[in-house]
């Protein structure tokens, strides 16, 4: 185990899970992940491996099958996927967020359907909110779920679908107008349905089309879509919980646990970029002596491992908040905001030491480099991050005057 992010008053059992995790990351994805990354290829083998481990049981309650395990657990995971390749990390962050709304917030008879199979990989999850003219504005959302009968008719476009096309759940954010006034506030007028469809692109079932993958800069291999809603009828047993208007509450709770594991991708990157960086800094030699030797060289390596070490503690703390049971909004926005931000600063470091080698593909750094910004804006910008901190603050804070 290295120097940095170690965390302290771990059991025996959690120990074992982030040593065989840690393992499967050096042996199975470390040496693969930018071949693959650089063909923008779904890496099956590593998914089915992941499977074995039985990491997408590892938060699932024992007695649907899974292991019962706790968010920091999930969270150290995370940082070690994200060590090896940020991508793999996605393909399991949006199947967790789902079986965690489903634990939390699913009928009895929604649990009973899909938690076991969730546990086992053969139903994976993903969840949509953002549409393409909304961004960061979840109020805003324009996607619609109209009662009929005993269904309701879902239309809409959605985006930014992470594990659209290979997905058989996806939770789905939209306006449902039902039992709420005209004037309710937008977000006590939302719904989370729960959509099963077929994996792969096309018409994935009547009135519902994946259209392709969306092609990005960097969190390559894992597949971002759109969804494309158009006449989807779902049975009214498919509302997450059973009752609407609670869409967004039911969101916002996955979505901290979502940023929990942005700040532990973030850790993880940035743990790799620093063994990368401090790695060639002994091997690589300028006027006479290796540049680690160099102060400016050895300035940054205690810059960058400092960072390391804070955006580790910070993580650390959001998901013990969580796991206690009390509110962590602050600590999780927080954490992600300063991982991510942390994460890109170490990374760009990190290939200011390789020099003109890090712009190279042949380099581990530069795939690095392509993937730390996708953690600048996934689950919610720095600027939303500051936007939570900020008010959350000023309730803890509030003036007596």
């Amino acid at each position: 185990m290295a120097r940095l992010a170690r965390t302290a008053g771990l059991t025996d059992v959690q120990q074992e899970i982030l040593s065989t995790v840690r393992d499967f990351v050096d042996k199975e994805i470390i040496p693969v992940a930018t071949e693959l990354e650089h063909k923008d290829e779904y890496p099956q083998e590593i998914v089915d491996g992941l499977k074995e481990l039985g990491l997408f049981g590892l938060m699932i309650p024992e007695e649907y099958g899974g292991l019962g395990e706790s968010l920091l657990t999930y969270a150290l995971c995370v940082e070690e996927i994200a060590r090896g390749w940020m991508s793999v990390s996605g393909i399991i962050n949006t199947h967790f967020i789902v079986a965690y709304m489903l634990k939390q917030h699913g009928t009895q008879e929604q649990k009973d359907t899909f938690l076991p199979r969730m546990a086992l990989g053969e139903v994976r999850g993903a969840f949509s909110m953002s549409e393409p003219a909304l961004g960061s504005d979840v109020s805003a959302i324009t996607s619609k779920g109209v009662k009929d009968g005993e269904e309701y008719v879902l239309n809409g476009q959605k985006m930014w679908l992470t594990n659209g096309g290979t997905s058989t759940l996806v939770a789905v954010l939209c306006r449902s107008d039902e039992g709420h006034p005209e004037g309710t506030a937008p977000h006590k007028s939302m719904t989370t349905f729960l959509v099963e469809k077929e994996p792969g692109f096309g018409e994935v079932r009547p009135g519902l089309t994946i259209p392709g993958k969306i092609d990005k800069m960097g969190y390559k291999g894992v597949d971002t879509t759109e969804l494309i809603m158009d006449g989807l009828r779902i049975p009214a047993n498919r509302v997450l919980g059973g009752v609407t208007g609670r869409g967004f509450y039911q969101m916002m709770d996955g979505v901290e646990v979502g940023r929990v594991n942005v700040a532990a991708r973030g850790c993880g990157v940035a743990q790799r970029a620093f063994e990368l960086g401090v790695s060639y800094a002994q091997q690589r030699h300028t006027f006479g002596k290796p540049i680690a030797a160099h102060q400016a060289i050895q300035f940054k390596l205690a810059e960058m491992a400092t960072k390391v070490e804070a955006a580790h503690a910070m993580m650390v703390n959001a998901a013990r908040k969580k796991d206690s049971g009390e509110r962590n909004d602050l600590e999780a926005g927080m954490a992600k905001y300063l991982a991510s931000e942390y994460c890109k600063e170490v990374v760009e470091d990190a290939f200011r030491i390789h020099g003109g080698y890090g712009f190279s593909k042949e380099y581990e750094i530069e795939r690095l480099y392509r993937e730390a910004p996708m953690l600048l804006i996934g689950e919610g910008t720095a600027e939303i991050q500051k936007m939570i901190i900020g008010r959350r603050l000023l309730e803890e804070y509030r003036s007596q005057g």
